[in-house]
């Protein structure tokens, strides 16, 4: 049941990604535009999201399973420190360059799309590095 629902709940999450416009990077680099021609339609999806989840989260938070009986395992960090600011700003550079951020970049991936190819390979590359990086700061 459990890879049933993730299917389903991929399907929805992709679906969304391409009924909204954010598997498109020129939608998505318009939006990021604010100095040029910004194009706001976006935020309304953001807004809708952060809707949906600040809902989820509150209801999540008073569970101690899920509704397919798996333990609830929410974030419990809370602080802000360099290391979550210096992955924003990266993640918003590679978002602002692309055009792409990971989930829309899978997406168009699955579309045929030559640019999601790359951004994914890159981004796949930049997760290898950073593991790397890891274990060598762990030894």
């Amino acid at each position: 049941m459990t890879v049933i629902a993730s299917l389903l709940a991929g399907l929805v999450f992709g679906l969304g990604l391409l009924m909204s416009g954010m598997a498109n990077p020129a939608k998505v680099l318009g939006f990021l535009d604010l100095a040029g021609h910004w194009d706001p339609s976006l935020a309304f999806v953001m807004g809708g999201a952060i809707a949906v989840g600040v809902v989820a989260f509150a209801l999540a938070g008073r569970r101690t399973a899920s509704l397919l009986g798996a333990e609830m395992r929410l974030p419990s960090a809370r602080h802000v420190d360099r290391r979550l600011v210096a992955g924003s700003v990266l993640f918003g550079i590679g978002w602002g360059i692309a055009g792409f951020c990971p989930g829309p970049g899978l997406v168009s991936l699955g579309m045929g799309e030559v640019k999601a190819l790359v951004f994914v390979a890159a981004m796949l590359a930049g997760m290898g590095v950073f593991e790397l990086f890891e274990r060598r700061a762990s030894c």
